[in-house]
């Protein structure tokens, strides 16, 4: 619900105040970073679909696509391969969902700072929660899932 009601969402186009920008400078467990790369880093979603559900996002503030450096778009590309591998690893999901959101319009919470979401998916994993109870029911803490995805990813350095 804090997710839909907006809360702590940036209310302007300008990296001061961008949450994508404002967690690189914390500690990675504070911020739910899993890995840094040169260009982009690996972070779990704060407001998850699904147990596992990350985002991988260019350090540089940048709204679309098209607006992606080469080494940028290199580095989204392999990081996003890499997190499958590591989530496949720690948690045996059945498939994924990838996808970039493009402008509010097309529902991007954050549209001025481009972000990929992988979200794992598991057989059965929509139940009645969502439809009767509106909620979702996430089994783990962030702060656990971080870890166990965390180590993961240094295990295939």
């Amino acid at each position: 619900m804090a997710y839909i009601r907006g809360e702590n969402k940036p209310v302007d186009e300008q990296p001061h105040g961008c949450p994508f920008c404002e967690l690189v400078r914390l500690p990675d467990a504070d911020a739910l970073i899993l890995a840094r790369g040169e260009q982009v880093y690996a972070v779990l979603n704060l407001y998850p679909y699904n147990p596992g559900h990350l985002m991988v996002v260019p350090y540089r503030h940048v709204a679309d696509y098209t607006e992606l450096t080469a080494a940028e778009t290199v580095e989204l590309a392999e990081f996003t391969q890499r997190a499958m591998r590591v989530v496949r690893r720690a948690a045996a999901p059945h498939g994924f969902n990838l996808g970039m959101n493009q402008g509010a319009v097309a529902g991007a919470g954050i549209a001025a700072h481009l972000h990929q979401h992988l979200v794992p998916r598991w057989g059965g994993d929509s139940n009645f929660m969502p439809v009767i109870g509106q909620t979702k029911v996430l089994p783990q803490l962030l702060a656990e899932t971080r870890e166990l995805i965390a180590a993961a990813w240094a295990e295939t350095d």
